[in-house]
Protein backbone atom coordinates (compact mmCIF):
# COMPACT_ATOMS: atom_id res chain seq x y z
CA UNK A 1 0.00 0.00 0.00
CA UNK A 2 1.45 3.44 -1.01
CA UNK A 3 1.35 6.37 1.53
CA UNK A 4 -1.36 7.83 0.01
CA UNK A 5 -3.84 4.76 0.53
CA UNK A 6 -3.33 3.65 -3.26
CA UNK A 7 -2.54 0.36 -3.86
CA UNK A 8 1.04 -0.39 -4.92
CA UNK A 9 2.16 -1.89 -7.98
CA UNK A 10 3.33 -5.00 -5.87
CA UNK A 11 -0.46 -5.59 -3.67
CA UNK A 12 -2.24 -4.64 -7.08
CA UNK A 13 -0.30 -7.67 -8.81
CA UNK A 14 -1.17 -9.90 -5.96
CA UNK A 15 -5.01 -8.73 -5.93
CA UNK A 16 -5.24 -9.76 -9.83
CA UNK A 17 -3.44 -13.39 -8.92
CA UNK A 18 -6.08 -13.97 -7.23
CA UNK A 19 -8.64 -12.95 -8.56
CA UNK A 20 -7.02 -15.17 -11.55
CA UNK A 21 -6.83 -17.95 -9.87
CA UNK A 22 -10.30 -17.79 -8.52
CA UNK A 23 -11.77 -17.65 -12.33
CA UNK A 24 -9.36 -17.86 -14.89
CA UNK A 25 -9.62 -16.03 -18.13
CA UNK A 26 -11.26 -19.33 -20.14
CA UNK A 27 -13.63 -20.32 -17.54
CA UNK A 28 -12.37 -23.65 -16.51
CA UNK A 29 -10.34 -23.51 -13.74
CA UNK A 30 -12.89 -21.34 -12.08
CA UNK A 31 -15.20 -24.30 -12.05
CA UNK A 32 -12.84 -27.42 -11.86
CA UNK A 33 -10.31 -25.66 -8.81
CA UNK A 34 -11.83 -23.13 -6.06
CA UNK A 35 -9.62 -20.51 -4.19
CA UNK A 36 -10.30 -18.86 -0.88
CA UNK A 37 -7.71 -16.88 1.30
CA UNK A 38 -8.79 -16.49 4.60
CA UNK A 39 -7.20 -15.95 8.04
CA UNK A 40 -3.84 -16.61 6.53
CA UNK A 41 -5.03 -20.03 5.13
CA UNK A 42 -5.12 -20.84 1.20
CA UNK A 43 -7.75 -23.34 0.08
CA UNK A 44 -7.10 -24.91 -2.90
CA UNK A 45 -10.51 -26.92 -3.74
CA UNK A 46 -10.70 -29.63 -6.60
CA UNK A 47 -14.21 -28.92 -7.93
CA UNK A 48 -15.29 -32.00 -10.15
CA UNK A 49 -16.89 -34.61 -8.08
CA UNK A 50 -18.68 -35.38 -11.40
CA UNK A 51 -15.77 -36.77 -12.32
CA UNK A 52 -14.44 -37.64 -9.04
CA UNK A 53 -11.69 -34.84 -9.40
CA UNK A 54 -9.88 -37.04 -12.03
CA UNK A 55 -6.40 -35.31 -12.87
CA UNK A 56 -7.72 -33.73 -16.14
CA UNK A 57 -5.89 -30.83 -17.72
CA UNK A 58 -8.39 -28.01 -16.01
CA UNK A 59 -8.00 -29.76 -12.20
CA UNK A 60 -4.15 -29.81 -13.17
CA UNK A 61 -4.35 -26.07 -14.63
CA UNK A 62 -6.41 -24.76 -11.58
CA UNK A 63 -4.21 -26.73 -9.07
CA UNK A 64 -1.14 -25.22 -10.36
CA UNK A 65 -2.71 -21.24 -11.24
CA UNK A 66 -3.61 -21.84 -7.10
CA UNK A 67 -0.08 -22.85 -5.90
CA UNK A 68 1.36 -20.15 -7.86
CA UNK A 69 -1.14 -17.11 -6.13
CA UNK A 70 -0.97 -18.99 -3.07
CA UNK A 71 2.91 -19.08 -3.04
CA UNK A 72 3.34 -15.39 -4.14
CA UNK A 73 1.30 -13.90 -1.45
CA UNK A 74 2.48 -12.96 1.80
CA UNK A 75 -0.85 -13.11 3.34
CA UNK A 76 -1.22 -16.81 2.40
CA UNK A 77 1.15 -18.31 5.48
CA UNK A 78 -0.35 -22.03 5.42
CA UNK A 79 -2.01 -23.81 2.00
CA UNK A 80 -5.43 -26.25 2.05
CA UNK A 81 -5.92 -28.56 -0.62
CA UNK A 82 -9.70 -30.23 -0.09
CA UNK A 83 -12.29 -31.10 -2.67
CA UNK A 84 -16.13 -31.16 -3.51
CA UNK A 85 -17.50 -34.52 -3.21
CA UNK A 86 -16.76 -38.49 -1.79
CA UNK A 87 -13.44 -38.32 -4.29
CA UNK A 88 -10.77 -36.60 -2.91
CA UNK A 89 -8.95 -37.51 -6.52
CA UNK A 90 -9.47 -40.47 -8.76
CA UNK A 91 -6.10 -40.35 -10.58
CA UNK A 92 -5.53 -39.85 -14.40
CA UNK A 93 -8.52 -38.34 -16.51
CA UNK A 94 -9.19 -41.70 -18.45
CA UNK A 95 -11.68 -39.80 -20.02
CA UNK A 96 -8.96 -37.81 -22.08
CA UNK A 97 -7.53 -40.73 -23.77
CA UNK A 98 -10.69 -41.39 -25.61
CA UNK A 99 -10.66 -40.18 -29.07
CA UNK A 100 -12.15 -36.97 -30.62
CA UNK A 101 -12.02 -35.38 -26.70
CA UNK A 102 -10.26 -32.11 -26.98
CA UNK A 103 -8.75 -31.04 -24.25
CA UNK A 104 -7.97 -26.90 -23.43
CA UNK A 105 -4.23 -25.97 -23.80
CA UNK A 106 -2.18 -27.56 -20.57
CA UNK A 107 -0.20 -24.61 -18.80
CA UNK A 108 0.59 -27.11 -15.68
CA UNK A 109 2.54 -30.35 -15.67
CA UNK A 110 1.64 -32.92 -12.67
CA UNK A 111 4.69 -33.61 -12.01
CA UNK A 112 6.10 -30.16 -11.30
CA UNK A 113 3.38 -29.77 -9.26
CA UNK A 114 4.11 -32.48 -7.13
CA UNK A 115 7.95 -31.22 -6.71
CA UNK A 116 6.03 -27.89 -5.87
CA UNK A 117 4.50 -28.87 -3.21
CA UNK A 118 7.26 -30.97 -1.35
CA UNK A 119 9.70 -28.35 -1.64
CA UNK A 120 8.22 -24.77 -1.73
CA UNK A 121 8.46 -22.67 1.52
CA UNK A 122 5.21 -23.09 2.61
CA UNK A 123 3.66 -26.49 4.76
CA UNK A 124 0.89 -27.82 2.65
CA UNK A 125 -2.09 -29.88 4.16
CA UNK A 126 -4.59 -32.46 2.74
CA UNK A 127 -8.49 -32.75 3.75
CA UNK A 128 -9.28 -36.23 2.26
CA UNK A 129 -13.45 -36.78 2.81
CA UNK A 130 -13.28 -38.59 0.17
CA UNK A 131 -11.71 -41.93 -1.58
CA UNK A 132 -8.24 -41.23 -3.26
CA UNK A 133 -6.60 -43.38 -6.11
CA UNK A 134 -4.07 -44.47 -8.14
CA UNK A 135 -2.43 -40.43 -8.96
CA UNK A 136 -5.11 -38.89 -6.09
CA UNK A 137 -2.57 -41.20 -3.84
CA UNK A 138 0.51 -39.68 -5.16
CA UNK A 139 -0.91 -36.13 -4.63
CA UNK A 140 -2.27 -36.62 -0.98
CA UNK A 141 1.31 -38.38 -0.33
CA UNK A 142 3.15 -35.53 -1.51
CA UNK A 143 1.54 -32.99 0.86
CA UNK A 144 3.55 -32.18 3.78
CA UNK A 145 0.57 -33.16 6.14
CA UNK A 146 -2.59 -35.27 5.00
CA UNK A 147 -5.23 -35.89 7.37
CA UNK A 148 -8.23 -38.63 5.94
CA UNK A 149 -11.66 -39.38 7.38
CA UNK A 150 -11.57 -43.27 8.30
CA UNK A 151 -14.36 -44.30 6.30
CA UNK A 152 -12.18 -43.34 2.97
CA UNK A 153 -10.39 -45.81 0.74
CA UNK A 154 -7.35 -45.38 -0.97
CA UNK A 155 -5.36 -47.74 -3.04
CA UNK A 156 -3.24 -47.89 -6.44
CA UNK A 157 -5.34 -49.31 -8.40
CA UNK A 158 -3.11 -49.07 -12.07
CA UNK A 159 -1.91 -52.83 -12.17
CA UNK A 160 -5.82 -53.61 -12.66
CA UNK A 161 -5.55 -51.53 -15.86
CA UNK A 162 -2.72 -52.79 -17.33
CA UNK A 163 -0.72 -50.10 -15.76
CA UNK A 164 1.67 -49.11 -12.85
CA UNK A 165 2.02 -46.53 -10.58
CA UNK A 166 5.15 -45.05 -12.06
CA UNK A 167 5.55 -41.51 -12.08
CA UNK A 168 3.71 -41.00 -8.35
CA UNK A 169 6.19 -44.14 -6.97
CA UNK A 170 8.81 -41.14 -6.66
CA UNK A 171 6.86 -39.56 -3.89
CA UNK A 172 5.26 -42.72 -2.66
CA UNK A 173 8.02 -44.85 -2.31
CA UNK A 174 10.36 -43.29 0.25
CA UNK A 175 7.24 -42.83 2.94
CA UNK A 176 6.48 -46.85 2.07
CA UNK A 177 8.24 -50.23 3.68
CA UNK A 178 9.02 -52.08 1.14
CA UNK A 179 7.06 -54.72 2.14
CA UNK A 180 3.73 -52.25 1.87
CA UNK A 181 5.14 -51.17 -1.24
CA UNK A 182 5.30 -54.65 -2.65
CA UNK A 183 1.58 -55.56 -1.49
CA UNK A 184 -0.09 -52.09 -2.18
CA UNK A 185 1.17 -51.34 -5.62
CA UNK A 186 0.90 -55.13 -6.79
CA UNK A 187 -2.44 -56.15 -5.30
CA UNK A 188 -4.10 -53.01 -6.51
CA UNK A 189 -6.68 -52.98 -3.54
CA UNK A 190 -7.76 -50.28 -2.27
CA UNK A 191 -7.58 -50.01 1.89
CA UNK A 192 -9.02 -48.02 4.23
CA UNK A 193 -7.19 -44.98 5.37
CA UNK A 194 -6.26 -46.20 8.59
CA UNK A 195 -4.46 -48.94 7.00
CA UNK A 196 -2.79 -46.21 4.38
CA UNK A 197 -2.03 -43.83 7.54
CA UNK A 198 0.05 -47.07 9.37
CA UNK A 199 2.02 -47.46 6.16
CA UNK A 200 2.99 -44.10 6.00
CA UNK A 201 1.53 -42.82 2.46
CA UNK A 202 -0.86 -40.37 4.58
CA UNK A 203 -0.18 -38.97 8.23
CA UNK A 204 -3.47 -40.01 9.91
CA UNK A 205 -7.08 -40.90 9.34
CA UNK A 206 -10.19 -39.95 11.92
CA UNK A 207 -13.91 -40.22 12.55
CA UNK A 208 -15.46 -38.80 9.91
CA UNK A 209 -17.19 -36.41 12.16
CA UNK A 210 -14.06 -35.40 13.37
CA UNK A 211 -12.12 -34.70 10.50
CA UNK A 212 -12.71 -30.54 10.25
CA UNK A 213 -11.84 -30.22 13.98
CA UNK A 214 -8.45 -32.02 13.21
CA UNK A 215 -7.63 -30.30 9.81
CA UNK A 216 -8.45 -26.84 11.60
CA UNK A 217 -6.17 -27.89 14.57
CA UNK A 218 -3.84 -28.48 12.48
CA UNK A 219 -3.86 -25.68 10.41
CA UNK A 220 -3.74 -23.85 13.85
CA UNK A 221 -0.61 -25.27 15.10
CA UNK A 222 1.14 -24.64 11.53
CA UNK A 223 0.04 -20.68 11.19
CA UNK A 224 2.01 -20.46 14.97
CA UNK A 225 5.10 -21.03 13.17
CA UNK A 226 7.38 -18.50 11.88
CA UNK A 227 7.21 -18.18 8.18
CA UNK A 228 11.24 -18.53 7.55
CA UNK A 229 11.63 -21.11 10.41
CA UNK A 230 8.51 -23.24 8.53
CA UNK A 231 10.19 -22.97 5.28
CA UNK A 232 13.77 -23.73 6.53
CA UNK A 233 12.11 -26.80 8.06
CA UNK A 234 10.92 -28.04 4.86
CA UNK A 235 14.50 -27.63 3.48
CA UNK A 236 15.58 -29.51 6.40
CA UNK A 237 13.44 -32.41 5.80
CA UNK A 238 13.78 -32.69 1.69
CA UNK A 239 17.72 -32.17 1.95
CA UNK A 240 18.91 -33.98 5.13
CA UNK A 241 17.81 -37.09 4.20
CA UNK A 242 20.01 -36.79 0.55
CA UNK A 243 23.29 -35.91 2.47
CA UNK A 244 26.31 -38.10 3.40
CA UNK A 245 26.28 -37.51 7.36
CA UNK A 246 29.42 -35.24 7.00
CA UNK A 247 27.97 -33.00 4.52
CA UNK A 248 24.56 -32.69 6.92
CA UNK A 249 26.58 -31.88 10.35
CA UNK A 250 28.23 -28.83 8.20
CA UNK A 251 24.82 -28.07 6.20
CA UNK A 252 22.55 -28.13 9.62
CA UNK A 253 25.13 -25.94 11.59
CA UNK A 254 25.36 -23.50 8.88
CA UNK A 255 21.39 -23.52 8.74
CA UNK A 256 21.21 -23.18 12.87
CA UNK A 257 23.46 -20.58 13.24
CA UNK A 258 21.92 -18.48 10.51
CA UNK A 259 18.21 -18.73 11.94
CA UNK A 260 19.72 -18.01 15.53
CA UNK A 261 20.88 -15.07 14.43
CA UNK A 262 17.69 -13.51 12.03
CA UNK A 263 14.69 -11.24 12.68
CA UNK A 264 12.16 -13.63 13.26
CA UNK A 265 14.28 -15.78 15.93
CA UNK A 266 14.64 -12.20 18.06
CA UNK A 267 10.58 -12.07 17.96
CA UNK A 268 10.37 -15.73 18.88
CA UNK A 269 12.76 -15.66 21.58
CA UNK A 270 11.61 -12.48 22.77
CA UNK A 271 7.62 -13.56 22.76
CA UNK A 272 8.67 -16.38 24.54
CA UNK A 273 10.35 -15.27 27.12
CA UNK A 274 7.30 -12.58 27.57
CA UNK A 275 4.82 -15.42 27.47
CA UNK A 276 3.05 -13.41 24.24
CA UNK A 277 2.49 -14.88 20.79
CA UNK A 278 5.09 -13.60 18.05
CA UNK A 279 4.11 -10.62 15.95
CA UNK A 280 3.29 -13.31 12.53
CA UNK A 281 0.79 -15.47 14.82
CA UNK A 282 -3.23 -14.40 13.37
CA UNK A 283 -5.42 -13.03 15.83
CA UNK A 284 -7.22 -15.62 17.93
CA UNK A 285 -4.88 -18.71 16.60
Amino acid sequence: MSDDGAPDDETAAISNDRAQAAGNADGAASEAVLYELSGGVATITLNRPDYRNALSVEIVNGVGDCLEVALADAEARVILLTHVGNTFCAGADLRAARPGVSQPEQRHDFVAILERIMTCDKPVVGRLAGHATAGGVGLAAALDISIAADDAIIGFTEVRIGVAPAVISVVCLPKLRRADASELFLEGERVPAPRAAAAGLINRSVPRDELDDEVAETLRRLLRGGPEALANTKQLITKVPQMARAEAWVWTAELSQRLFGSAEATEGIAAFRERRDAGWVPPGQ
